[in-house]
């Protein structure tokens, strides 16, 4: 394995897949609904999905729109069934109503997950203090990826904010990666591969023709020859 920029694609279901590492995708994040934003996907879709590719998959734990936990033992229900037929890797995300992390529900889906790597996804961006934030969850075992705009406007806005967090990697709640995803465009990664980021999430970039349509592998492959320019 070299150590190249990790490229994650959306994945809705099974052709989304192929069509993802077909491209050259190393990883897929798995949701259902996006009219919503990604919500949990079933079991059923997981299977099917990971019968259907090789390369690793981060699948959602989101009950709703928007970022308060709702129904937490429904989540973490999900959760362990999901890692029962296997899944082990994550993406979740809770805030309070004042704008700090939900450590309760982080810290009961965590458990539920028992170990499974994940990531805190773009709840940080809405976060009211996103630097006290990581410092919350830092210790919480598993994690190592905040899939991050830096900005709830989305990366034209949140570059100088990523730019900084990327100098400060390896300091205390600044350990995961940054994986940029979020109105992220092609002219954004020279940028931010120059600070030093090295791991880049599409949605709608990988869909020319809408979320209604899969997921074009020639799309994907025009943005893994960025990421890897």
């Amino acid at each position: 394995m070299t150590n190249r920029a990790v490229l994650e694609v959306i994945a809705l279901g099974p052709e989304d897949a192929v069509a993802a590492q077909e491209g050259g995708a190393d990883r897929l994040e798995m949701v259902t609904d996006m009219a919503a934003d990604g919500l949990t996907p079933s079991v059923a879709t997981y299977l099917e999905i990971r019968s259907s590719v090789d390369i690793a998959l981060r699948v959602m734990l989101r009950a709703s729109d928007g970022f308060a936990a709702g129904d937490v033992d429904a989540l973490v229900r999900s959760a362990s069934e999901l890692r029962e037929a296997g899944a082990t890797e994550f993406v979740l995300g809770f805030l309070d109503e004042t704008g700090a992390p939900d450590m309760a529900a982080v810290e009961a889906l965590v458990a539920a997950l028992d170990g499974a790597r994940w990531t805190f996804h773009r709840a940080i961006d809405r976060a009211a203090d996103r630097d006290a934030l990581r410092k919350q969850l830092a210790d919480l075992p598993g994690l190592d990826t905040y899939l991050t705009a830096g900005s709830a406007l989305g990366v034209d806005d949140g570059l100088p904010t990523l730019v900084t967090e990327a100098s400060r990697s390896g300091e205390p709640g600044y350990e995961p990666q940054i994986l940029v995803g979020g109105g992220l465009a092609l002219h954004h990664v020279p940028r931010l591969k120059a600070a030093g980021i090295d791991a880049f999430h599409i949605g709608s970039a990988s869909r020319p023709h809408g979320w209604d349509a899969p997921v074009s592998a020639a799309a994907v492959a025009e943005w893994r020859a960025a990421v890897d320019a």
